[in-house]
């Protein structure tokens, strides 16, 4: 069995409450299974936020999506199994207006949204975090793959997992220092392997369960088809045009495109072609070499610190999960902003991703990534249904 030091010093497991947020999957449900097996007294908590599924709109129920309503029967029967309580949450509506929408929002104005991170940061740490302090936690535990590490001061770090595969910490730049604090990662240590071997150990049925893939509420990836259900003016149509605004084709709506995408443009041409910029307010969706993507410079708002650089900080930043990392400084802007400036120009930083922060392993925090001024709009004019 995994031994992991106490989640909170001083205290004996025995001492403290830990309310587990399980999402039906591995990792979650063998971090529920080893803190009662250490002797911390354990609460499962599974949030169901959203059935987007094909039955929804008459079709056939799609299994296999994050926090679908299978994954809520797998962590109550692991809860069974081990047994400890297991409660069950509804956070659907508080789901719509803090990732839905916003997922939405972003689309049509010209970016590209990650909904995995708003989830963490405005359901997860936060309505669920509060929840587990209703009900007496000291303490809440989740199967993300990342590290807390006390400094010498008593200060709460975030560090990257050991297992590079498994790295989620790109996801969780914006917990906040008191979030932090009150948070554990008993899985930062190991890897994949690691956990289902320990799932299999304790008898879990999940032991084999394939990580989900699809966003919760995009089964089969068909975003467009989201966006379009809650804002049907989506697919206005416009125009794709080059660098020197000559009209190459015209297009269905923009939110059919990302930056940096190269297939599925819908026009010929002598090269290879990319998206280079999108423009909401004219529609208009820029199509350009690959040398146009190279990106030196950016701007990034909403930012979060749990550890924040001086001006002119040399740091690594990476622009997306998959992304090594570039060695880049970071001027801190009076207006809360951010701009980066990377040593090498890279060519997919991508408006409306994430710019995390490192040095070394550790989580400086991060922003996201602003539409380009030559093609920002104040603020996408959308209605919701």
């Amino acid at each position: 069995m995994l031994q992991i030091a106490p989640l909170i010093p001083g205290k004996t497991p025995q001492e403290t409450t830990v309310v587990v947020a399980m999402s039906g999957g591995v990792d979650s449900s063998v971090v529920a299974a080893l803190l009662h097996k250490l002797g911390y007294k354990t609460i499962g908590i599974t949030l169901q936020l959203w059935d987007y599924t094909p039955a929804s709109d008459g079709g056939t129920k799609k299994f296999g999506t994050c926090c679908a309503l299978d994954d809520v029967y797998d962590a109550r029967r692991v809860c069974q199994t081990m047994g400890i309580p297991h409660y069950v949450l509804n956070y659907e509506s508080e789901f719509k207006g803090a990732v839905i929408d916003d997922f939405v929002e972003t689309y049509l104005a010209g970016a590209t949204p990650i909904p995995c991170v708003r989830c963490n940061q405005r359901i997860k740490f936060d309505r669920l975090l509060e929840k587990a302090k209703l009900l007496g936690a000291d303490i809440l535990a989740t199967g993300h793959y990342v590290r807390k590490v006390i400094d010498a001061d008593g200060t709460p770090q975030m560090h990257k997992g050991l297992s590079p595969q498994k790295d989620q910490s790109y996801f969780l730049f914006t917990t906040t220092p008191p979030q932090l604090a009150f948070s554990a990662f008993p899985l930062g240590d190991y890897t994949k392997e690691e956990t289902r071997a320990l799932a299999a150990e304790f008898g879990l049925h999940v032991a084999e369960k394939k990580d989900s893939q699809d966003i919760c509420f995009v089964p089969g990836g068909d975003y467009r088809k989201v966006v379009k259900k809650f804002a049907p003016e989506a697919e206005a149509p416009g125009n794709i045009v080059d660098e020197q605004g000559k009209v190459l084709g015209t297009h269905d709506g923009i939110i059919g495109f990302t930056v940096g995408q190269r297939k599925g443009l819908g026009v010929a041409a002598g090269e290879p072609l990319y998206v280079v910029a999108i423009r909401p307010a004219t529609r208009e969706v820029v199509l350009g070499p690959r040398t146009s993507l190279a990106t030196r410079t950016f701007t990034v708002k909403d930012l979060n610190w749990l550890t924040a650089p001086q001006d002119g900080d040399e740091v690594t930043v990476k622009v997306r999960n998959a992304h090594a990392g570039n060695l880049a400084r970071v001027a801190l802007l009076p207006d809360g902003r951010a701009q980066v400036e990377l040593y090498e120009a890279h060519d997919a930083v991508s408006p409306g991703q994430a710019a995390v922060f490192y040095r070394d392993s550790q989580v400086l925090g991060g922003g996201w990534i602003e539409v380009p001024e030559a093609s920002r709009i104040t603020k996408a004019k959308v209605e919701f249904a």
